[in-house]
């Protein structure tokens, strides 16, 4: 696996020029240190949405073992928007709000500056009956495994292992399971958008002139300073059981396709 989590490098038609690789010799630099006979993998949550991606991988390996995980989608989109508060790609909004501009068009499901970027909205992006459809059609069913979070979180030993048995790659590497990538809250706006986009100028001078480990350094410092752990409030009690009426049909959908029952993801609470 290269260093770089999330390349996103086949998803052009979702992220554009927001992803981390944009060309083929930059991605396959990625895996440069990779020995011979070894199994080799990236992580990109956007290549689930992207129909650029599902081709894009097809066509650089037809032989590619798809491992897709899955969550509540009303979490997912929740923390999605979390997630693009926090490097800026959406204005600090109530969640509710943001879901109602989105439905309006009052609001782009993603911004960049510079380019437009034309990406999934909140609620495309927990479309998964139809992008985990795609992919058993693509890849055929055999080469797609499904996780399903919860699972992860309750036997994760299991999981993992199972996982590795998917790749057909040796056991011996015990990794410890922490959580690395909490939720975050923003302190400063401004000075987010200008540690997660600088500008083009102050960008170029900082590489002409400090060292590429200490810029990381810096970075990352004002990040954890800018940006503390913090758990993510609960969602309003009402906007959720609307977003579980929303999204029933899409669940059961899913429950049937993947052959497990996932109905508590929209049924759980609704009064």
């Amino acid at each position: 696996m290269p260093s770089l989590k999330e390349p996103q490098f086949f998803a052009d038609d979702v992220l554009g020029s927001l992803r981390a690789v944009r060309t083929m010799e930059d991605y396959l630099n990625c895996f440069a240190d990779a020995k011979a006979g070894q199994t080799i993998g990236e992580a990109s949550v956007a290549y689930l949405g992207s129909d650029s991606a599902l081709r894009g991988i097809k066509a650089f390996n037809p032989a590619a073992e798809i491992i897709v995980m899955l969550r509540n989608p009303i979490d997912v989109m929740y923390s999605e928007y979390s997630g693009r508060i926090y490097d800026t790609r959406e204005p600090s909004i109530p969640f509710e709000e943001a879901l109602e501009a989105e439905d309006s068009g009052r609001l782009s499901p993603w911004r960049c500056q510079g380019d437009l970027v034309l990406g999934l909205g909140l609620r495309q992006t927990v479309r998964f009956v139809d992008q985990v459809r795609a992919y058993f059609e693509v890849f055929g069913r055999g080469h797609v495994h499904v996780i399903i979070y919860e699972d992860l979180l309750q036997d994760t030993a299991r999981v993992y292992a199972e996982v590795l048995r998917v790749l057909r790659v040796r056991g011996v590497f015990q990794p410890r399971f922490k959580v690395v990538n909490g939720n975050k809250r923003v302190r400063n706006t401004s000075l987010q958008k200008f540690i997660v986009r600088p500008p083009h100028l102050a960008r170029r001078f900082a590489r002409l002139t400090i060292p590429q480990p200490l810029r990381r350094f810096v970075g990352e410092s004002l990040l954890r300073l800018n940006a503390p752990f913090e758990p993510r409030p609960p969602m309003n009690r009402s906007l959720r059981r609307s977003l579980q009426q929303q999204l029933e049909q899409d669940v059961l959908a899913l429950s049937t396709l993947l052959d497990r029952d996932l109905s508590h993801w929209v049924r759980d609470g609704i009064l």
